[in-house]
């Protein structure tokens, strides 16, 4: 949907966002996206694509590197005045009861004191906690804590109400109950008989989620987000009628699209990186920053399943975020012990006997594996070549910046480190920053 600036109820422009000062920190890159009114906005991504920091830089609460953020056409100063936030973490405070703590969302504000009574009141009740108003937090399950959350947020009347993954401390049962009645709510405004509306000044929602069936259910618009660093891959507009249904094909279907972008950027079928510029230094493929032992684990669960699972079920399976269920799966594809024919997962035979290993074996297999990683090639290369074969980890980053063409150096460091130890290719000595060669343990004579 393009808007205008000044239709716009927020807007970023080409923003860039770079912690620590240097370019190895970026954590945005040329973000530009308009919050409509109207709205329900969703912002899909894995862990550490920035959607928190994009949110906070609309809200006004990080200040970008380069860029703008705008309020209605203008340049924002501050706060943006029109914006409440809900967080995971619920955030209430625990001395202060469940009134108590949604009248704090009215400090600060000219609002007289009956209508600032009403106003809470009406809040509590639209987000289903009357009769709670003296309870304390410590008597409120996860759901009615955010509820709490909602209520505050909604009693500073604002027109975008930003919701950073509000449902993720929850059960999965609590979540779906607080997700169906978020989406009555908003459905509300329409002005359904016999319903609690939400506020009259609330315009649109921006939610941040890391699941596509919610983002599906509740947004008109998707965005869709990729890594390394954070920037938007795609905008999707959801067409789906209300009321929406989880079960439905056109419902299911959107999903499977959704699935399929990310997937493309996870698990591409043929390589798009570009051959480096003649006199460059070789590039080298980075290892996507997950711990071997969950890698080993969905090795196991495809093993259970006939050593076949598509990557949609395996997802459901592994109970995390599909971004990292694909990062595990990339991990397992690059030691040769998985293989991903489209979207389906295959355990290949390397991987069905390492699985059958034990301890000694498994490390002796890994080892062999890493060593055909270009990567684990090159460390191990330069540190038979240093002195008492061994070299600070400030060199070893240097050389991966140059080679892998990355800016966030820090996890892949610490994943090569803990990937390099698995095996037995080398150690590191943390308190003097260190990375060593290592020889593996000889086997026993028989």
């Amino acid at each position: 949907m393009a808007v205008s600036d000044n239709n716009s109820i927020c807007a970023v422009r080409n923003v860039w966002v770079a912690f620590e000062g240097g370019a190895s920190r970026i954590v945005l890159e040329d973000v530009s996206l308009d919050v409509a009114p109207n709205e329900i906005l969703a912002i899909l991504g894995p862990s550490g694509c920035g959607k928190s920091t994009l949110v906070r830089v609309m809200v006004g609460l990080i200040r970008p590197t380069r860029g703008e953020v705008l309020a209605h056409g203008k340049p924002l100063q501050g706060l943006h005045p029109g914006i409440a936030l809900v967080f995971q973490n619920f955030g209430l405070f625990p001395w202060l009861t469940v009134r108590q703590n949604v009248e704090m969302a009215l400090s600060g504000l000219d609002v007289p004191t009956e209508e600032a009574r009403e106003r809470v009141t009406h809040c509590i009740d639209t987000v289903g906690l009357g009769g709670h108003q003296d309870a304390f937090p410590k008597e409120l399950s996860g759901g009615m804590k955010q509820r709490v959350g909602i209520a505050r947020a909604m009693a500073r009347a604002p027109e975008l109400l930003c919701m950073d993954e509000p449902f993720s401390a929850l059960d999965v049962f609590t979540a779906e109950s607080l997700r169906s009645e978020i989406y009555n709510l908003w459905i509300a405004r329409d002005g359904a008989p016999g319903r609690l509306r939400p506020p009259s000044s609330l315009k649109s929602i921006v939610m941040i989620t890391h699941l596509i069936e919610e983002a599906v259910f509740l947004a008109d618009r998707i965005v869709i987000m990729g890594t390394m660093p954070g920037h938007i891959r795609q905008i999707l507009h959801n067409t789906l009628s209300h009321p929406r249904d989880y079960q439905s094909p056109d419902f299911q279907k959107m999903v499977q699209q959704i699935h399929g972008i990310i997937v493309s950027e996870h698990m591409p079928d043929e390589p798009t990186a570009p051959a480096p510029p003649a006199g460059q230094a070789p590039t080298m493929e980075p290892i996507p920053p997950v711990d071997l032992g969950q890698v080993v684990g969905l090795m196991e669960i495809v093993q259970d399943r006939r050593g076949r699972v598509d990557v949609f079920t395996l997802e459901k399976l592994t109970d995390a975020e599909f971004g990292h269920t694909l990062a595990l799966v990339m991990a397992g594809e690059m030691l040769d012990f998985l293989d991903t024919p489209k979207e389906i997962v295959l355990l290949t035979d390397l991987g069905r006997r390492f699985l059958q290993q034990d301890m000694a074996g498994r490390q002796r297999i890994l080892r062999e594996q890493l060593l055909k990683l270009d990567l684990f090639r090159f460390i191990v290369k330069r540190l038979q070549c240093a002195p008492e074969k061994q070299l600070p980890k400030e060199i070893i980053e240097e050389d991966l910046v140059m080679r892998l063409l990355i800016r966030d150096v820090e996890p892949l460091f610490d994943t090569i480190v803990s990937w390099g130890r698995s095996g037995e290719l080398f150690g590191y000595a943390p308190t003097t920053e260190t990375l060593y060669l290592t020889e593996p343990e000889s086997e026993p004579a028989r």
